[in-house]
């Protein structure tokens, strides 16, 4: 299992990406200072470190020159703006940084990227009754292969990815078909209709009022 590190002095905020990122099938540790992230990263080891910069003890800044030797990536997370600060983290070797307040789908996103470009996700996922090989794009339950056309795989990739959490069509359509969303527009919900049907999913994949919709499945 993939194991994240959480570095970040807001409490609220590491807890709640943490319930997300473990949703998400990941194994998550926090820590809410910087000395305590170079104590944990001397005994245990991490596939991921999610890394606030301005944090007591040592700032995340800091903290890079302790964890670019081990060779451990790392995704800033800071309410600084400023480019400057951007600039000098992705130099100083984080792979991407983003602002906060954010929201969780985007995190998963770009941890899911970074992951991916480390060559460290798995690349079968079985959820729900599924087995998805994400080399070979192949679905199947029960050892028997289901046809899905290429929206329909990529639409239940990003529901397989981000269990139990409340996507908006905005951002379905975002992720799946790129470019702004069209309010008033039936072609998410009508290629979920669709998948539903063809994966067995009539009972999982449910509908959120006013929002969009949520995988509801077991770890």
């Amino acid at each position: 299992m993939i194991r994240i590190l959480i570095v970040d002095d807001e409490r609220p905020i590491a807890t709640l990406i943490k319930m997300s990122l473990t949703k998400a099938g990941y194994a998550c540790t926090c820590v809410y200072d910087g000395l305590a992230a170079a104590d944990i990263l001397e005994k245990e080891t991490f596939d991921l470190i999610l890394l606030d910069i301005m944090l007591p003890g040592a700032t995340g800044f800091e903290l890079m020159d302790y964890i670019r030797p081990l060779g451990v990536p790392v995704i800033f997370l800071t309410a600084k703006s400023d480019i400057s600060d951007r600039v000098h983290g992705l130099k100083i070797g984080a792979e991407d940084y983003i602002v906060k307040p954010f929201e969780i789908v985007e995190l998963l996103a770009r941890v899911e990227v970074v992951l991916r470009r480390y060559n460290k996700l798995a690349s079968v996922i079985e959820i729900a009754g599924l087995c998805i090989d994400t080399r070979s794009m192949r679905v199947t339950r029960d050892g028997e292969e289901i046809p899905l056309t290429n929206k329909e795989y990529n639409l239940l990739l990003l529901f397989a990815r981000n269990p139990g959490a409340a996507l908006y069509r905005e951002t379905i359509y975002e992720r799946v078909w790129g470019g702004d969303y069209n309010v008033g527009s039936r072609t998410v919900d009508l290629h979920i209709q669709r998948l539903r049907k063809k994966v067995g999913w009539e009972n999982k994949l449910v509908s959120v009022h006013k929002v969009g919709y949520r995988l509801e499945a077991d770890s």
